[in-house]
């Protein structure tokens, strides 16, 4: 599977305890969304087509409405970076 660099920089984010805040619009679809790191803050890499793309890929998953975290397929996915833990 093919995982563009900003999906990759993405998936380390939400790998690393990072979350996908989403907003949803009255007929149920995900029309804004906000990357927070493990530490707070803002990751502005995460755009709603990126969102779009991981969720299609099934990296990205959500659990009873709660914020979008990596998948268990997303985990494995991502490449190895000297900064994860």
């Amino acid at each position: 599977m093919n995982i563009s660099r900003i999906e990759q920089r993405v998936l380390h984010v939400l790998a690393q305890g990072g979350r996908i805040e989403f907003d949803r619009s009255p007929a149920g679809r995900v029309v804004d969304v906000t990357c927070y790191t493990r530490d707070g803050f803002g990751y502005p890499a995460c755009t709603l087509d990126i969102f779009n793309k991981l969720k299609r890929k099934r990296l990205v998953q959500s659990r009873a409405g709660r914020p979008y975290h990596a998948s268990r397929l997303g985990r494995e996915r991502v490449r190895a970076r000297p900064d994860n833990r």
